[in-house]
This record gives structure tokens, C-alpha cells and sequence, in this order.
């Protein structure tokens, strides 16, 4: 008896999100052709694909263009189950505000396993190098140690599991990437004790970041917002993370005002 994945299914759940994830801001429409050049799949199957999910109610397809976009009911799948700064939008408009307010590129990240993932990427008026063959977008990956969204969020992670997830860490890292472990802690200690994080961006780029925490209620698992900018950028770091601070508590703060009585 098997316990391993059926690799077809894999790939199918696989490319099912890369469909969702192509669109953005830059990317509201979409034709067969854009989204197999960007995954570098079979026109054939991507049609196909496309076709499932406009039957299921996923993706709109416009009859003269041939063109397809994102349904609502793509949008909602899964958000009456997050936090409420996500589910009813507030997250993601405060995103659009950092971004439009500064010229930098905005995200919002989280942990998976030994990875931070881009939930949520906006991109700023300078178009940042990577090394990551989509570019800087939703779902890209990164190793947690690798930037200080990851710090942060490892100092979310009770201390007697994160030396367990440092020395994971450390041994799956590329030769060239393999890290001091007493410097790392101490970085994260010092992130959870400031309720930021000034330093690399990591997803395979040059660019540094300033990041803070969102505040969580119990049982839900931690965000970062950060704000993304070139390295040669002249900025003020601290004044940064005064801005994403004030931010993001006034974000979390209006979700007590804007609840609909029962």
C-alpha cells in the first residue's frame, strides 16, 4: 500500500492555483495563452483547465474577447473563516493605501512550514530583481531565516520548537546559505522584542524591508505586513515602521466600527 501523492493530482491542484494567483492589480483579465506562457503549460490543458473552473464558477469568460477573470465566488472561497481583518477586506485596502502613499511595494506574508509565503503582493512604483521565475507575486516562497518577515515571524514560534525549526532550517539551507545559528536567534529575539523587523526582503531579491506584526486573536496564526523598497533606496527606516505600526492598529481598530449590529 502507497501513502504517497498521486503526482497528477498534485499537479492539477497545483496549477488550479496558479490560475488564481495570476491575477492582480496589473493582471484583471486573462486569455488561454497569457497563463500558459507564464507557467510554462500546454496551451491544450490550460484550456481545459480554464474551462473547469468557469463551469464550477470560478472564472468569468467573455464571449468576444475569450478573455477570463476571477468570479466573486473565487474571491469569497474560504474568507468567512479568516480573521476578520481579511475577510472583510481591510487587510487588502490597507495594502493598496501603503503602496499608493510611499511608492514601495507592499506585502502581506505568512508562515508555511519552514517558508514565508506572499499572500498578498502589490508592487511599488520601482520594479524589483528576483530570482524567483514569476517574479515577486502571490504564493511566491521564501525560507523563513532568509528575510525579516521570517525573524518576525519566527518569534511568534514558542522558543522550545523554534531551536527545532533553526537547526531544520539550517540543514535543508544551500551551502552558500547556511547561517549562524546564534546570530539568527538573536535576531529574532530581538524582532520580538521591538514588533519589527528592518532587513532583507528574501524571494530571491536584493531589496530590504520593514516589517510589523498584525495583531491576532487567539488561534489565529500570524501576519506580517511589510513594506518593500530597492537597496539603494534612500528611506528612513524607523519612520517606516512608525507608519506601519499606526497603520495597521488603526486598521485592526476600525473593525470595531464597522460591524453591522445583529
Amino acid at each position: 500500500m502507497t501513502t504517497g501523492l498521486d503526482p497528477n493530482k498534485a499537479k492539477t491542484a497545483r496549477r488550479v492555483i496558479e490560475v488564481l494567483e495570476f491575477f492582480d492589480e496589473q493582471n484583471r483579465h486573462a486569455t488561454v495563452m497569457d497563463i500558459a506562457r507564464r507557467y510554462k503549460r500546454p496551451q491544450s490543458s490550460t484550456s481545459e483547465l480554464l474551462a473547469i473552473l468557469v463551469e464550477m464558477g470560478l472564472l468569468y469568460k467573455d464571449p468576444t474577447s475569450r478573455s477570463f477573470t476571477p468570479t466573486p465566488r473565487a474571491a469569497m472561497l474560504g474568507s468567512m473563516c479568516q480573521p476578520g481583518v481579511v475577510r472583510d477586506g481591510r487587510l487588502s485596502m490597507l495594502m493598496e493605501r501603503l503602496a499608493a502613499q510611499t511608492g514601495h511595494g507592499a506585502a502581506v506574508t505568512g508562515m508555511v512550514g519552514l517558508q514565508v509565503q506572499m499572500f498578498r503582493w502589490i508592487a511599488g512604483a520601482c520594479q524589483l530583481a528576483t530570482t524567483l521565475p514569476t517574479g515577486l507575486s502571490g504564493g511566491a516562497l521564501s525560507p523563513l531565516c532568509d528575510s525579516a518577515a521570517g525573524w518576525l515571524l519566527l518569534s511568534t514560534v514558542p522558543a522550545e520548537r523554534r531551536e527545532g525549526v533553526l537547526r531544520r532550517l539550517r540543514a535543508e539551507a544551500p551551502v552558500d546559505k547556511v547561517f549562524n545559528p546564534a546570530e539568527v536567534r538573536e535576531r529574532i529575539e530581538t524582532c520580538g522584542r521591538q514588533g519589527y523587523a528592518i532587513g532583507p526582503a528574501g524571494f530571491g531579491t536584493t531589496a530590504q524591508m520593514c516589517a510589523v506584526l498584525v495583531p491576532s486573536e487567539a488561534g489565529e496564526r500570524p501576519m506580517v505586513v511589510s513594506l518593500v523598497h530597492a537597496p539603494n533606496t534612500v528611506i528612513e527606516p524607523q519612520a517606516l515602521v512608525a507608519m506601519l505600526q499606526k497603520s495597521v492598529q488603526e486598521c485592526v481598530e476600525a473593525g470595531e466600527r464597522i460591524r453591522l449590529p445583529l
